[in-house]
């Protein structure tokens, strides 16, 4: 995939897993800031063109390197805007390999869209994509397209047209943010709207990797990190304090985009404030993936309604090679264990518990893949540090945090960090649930599905647990007498355990 923008220009190269998903296997990005080359009559002017055809050429030489089955060249904004349009593509088929194929507004807005909803489980909200050159907004609810709007600026031209200089002055900003309130309120159906804002593209990855810096927050990865207004401000008065050398060694900010992420940020906070939205979300997919969703959805048209959070757990148990039927099992008896505990105890545990409780069933110590001893320590910096469609960053660390439970001491070093993201009774709960995930893992230890069912019952404070499996039951009583402690210490009773033979 070549992405022609009109700031930076990237040769993408993915693999097609299972006809299904894909994997980045190459990156190449050039700050060709093609925008600086559209002339007054908005023609790309020789050295524009010159520009283009010669980073082409450079993405040529990899991938004619690479065996691939298809190259996709598409241009946007900056391409789409120039008046002599077709004597571009004319020459970039002539003296390249490459065809390029220039997106409409539709199209640019239509991809952007499909890759929000292709890897976040939000049902309705608003997507924002700043590009250098145009800026596409959509609006959808229960996941289909609704409105859809391309503004013709971006970060990189608002930067050519109300700044003089690398950053804008006080009055400059003024002049930014009047424009841009007026362009977003001539469209009617984004004020009060009160919906999630999702954006793509490399302004918002950047503002959100500044806060990231700014605030020393614990985890990696950027993609459904979520921001309130009030973060947006907090980062916009904290870049606007500094000089143009000091933007540019900002953490976490590209040096290419230092001249340009002061009036990106101004487009967000306008758009919070006319929308009246509480939540701007990243997604890390965009315009490039959403194009390869695009090519699965015609081919696999039931991929548009599949769930986002569950094809990627399905993704993981396949990467790391987790036994589906042990996996079955272990959630068969843990929701049993769940709801009979729940009936008995006075506990923190809800019945919203349950879908966490599954989910941490399919990547149940996961780690083992890497090695069986700190299986535990992989499985909670894999889960916690790694990119989960569907999830937000809590929820990917709750994920953890019961995915990994080896036990009380393991579970309070790794939630040490996030102290202050969980209240006692959220504590409690992840605790509980850890505790009855290790000790069902236990009643399947050699993977036989040994146990049928199981009953608990409360006897002079005691936790009498009778269960009643279908052949030989010696391993798994074994390991179930070893990890009945994890439930002892968080129920604070004795468990007495009772297994038979099922008659």
């Amino acid at each position: 995939m070549i992405d022609i923008g009109s700031n930076t220009m990237r040769l993408v190269i993915y693999e097609l897993k299972n006809e299904k998903s894909i994997r980045q296997i190459e990156n190449v990005k050039v700050v060709a800031r093609l925008r600086n080359y559209l002339d007054h009559h908005n023609m790309l002017t020789d050295e524009g063109i010159e520009v283009l055809v010669n980073t082409l050429k450079s993405f040529q030489v990899i991938t004619r390197h690479h065996t691939l089955e298809k190259v996709n060249c598409m241009a946007t904004a900056t391409i789409r805007q120039a008046k002599n349009k077709q004597t571009i593509m004319d020459i970039v088929a002539k003296e390249t390999d490459f065809t390029m194929n220039v997106f409409s507004e539709y199209e640019e807005a239509y991809y952007g869209f499909l890759a929000v909803i292709h890897s976040t489980s939000i049902q309705e909200g608003i997507t924002i994509d700043i590009g250098g050159g145009s800026t596409e907004v959509t609006y959808f609810r229960n996941r289909e397209l609704v409105e859809y709007h391309s503004f013709p600026f971006g970060a990189l031209s608002l930067k050519l047209q109300f700044v003089k200089d690398n950053i804008p002055t006080l009055k400059e900003r003024e002049q930014i943010k009047a424009f841009i309130l007026s362009q977003f309120q001539s469209l009617p159906w984004l004020k009060h709207i009160n919906v999630p804002i999702v954006a793509i593209g490399g302004s918002a990855r950047n503002m959100v990797q500044l806060h990231q810096s700014f605030t020393q927050y614990p985890l990696a990865g950027v993609h459904q990190y979520e921001m309130s207004y009030e973060d947006i401000c907090y980062v916009q008065e904290k870049v606007e304090a500094l000089t143009y050398q000091e933007i540019q060694k900002l953490e976490g900010l590209s040096k290419d985009r230092a001249d340009t992420i002061v009036p990106a940020i101004q487009v967000f906070n306008t758009l919070c404030q006319v929308t009246d939205s509480k939540q701007f979300i990243l997604s890390r997919k965009g315009l490039r993936e959403g194009v390869f969703f695009g090519e699965i959805i015609k081919r696999h048209p039931e991929t548009l309604r599949s769930d986002v959070l569950e094809k990627s757990l399905r993704e993981l148990m396949e990467d790391f090679e987790i036994n589906s039927e042990h996996v079955k099992q272990i959630h068969k008896l843990s929701q049993i264990v769940f709801q009979q505990i729940r009936e008995h105890y006075s506990t923190c545990l809800h019945e919203e518990d349950v879908k966490l409780l599954e989910r941490a069933a399919k990547v149940f110590h996961l780690g083992e893949y890497i090695d069986s001893e700190s299986s535990s320590q992989h499985t909670f910096y894999l889960l916690a540090n790694r990119t989960i469609d569907g999830l937000n960053h809590k929820e990917r660390l709750k994920l953890a945090l019961v995915a990994s439970y080896k036990g009380k001491s393991a579970f309070k070093q790794y939630i040490e960090p996030f102290k202050g993201w969980f209240h006692k009774e959220e504590y409690k709960k992840l605790l509980m649930l850890g505790a009855i995930l290790k000790f069902t893992h236990s009643l399947n230890a050699t993977k036989r599905d040994v146990v049928d069912h199981l009953k608990i019952t409360v006897r002079d404070g005691e936790l009498c647990m009778s269960i009643m499996c279908n052949s030989d039951y010696r391993a798994e009583e074994y390991q179930a007498e070893k990890q009945k402690k994890h439930l002892e210490k968080v129920l604070k009773v004795p468990v007495d355990l009772q297994f038979s033979l099922t008659l």
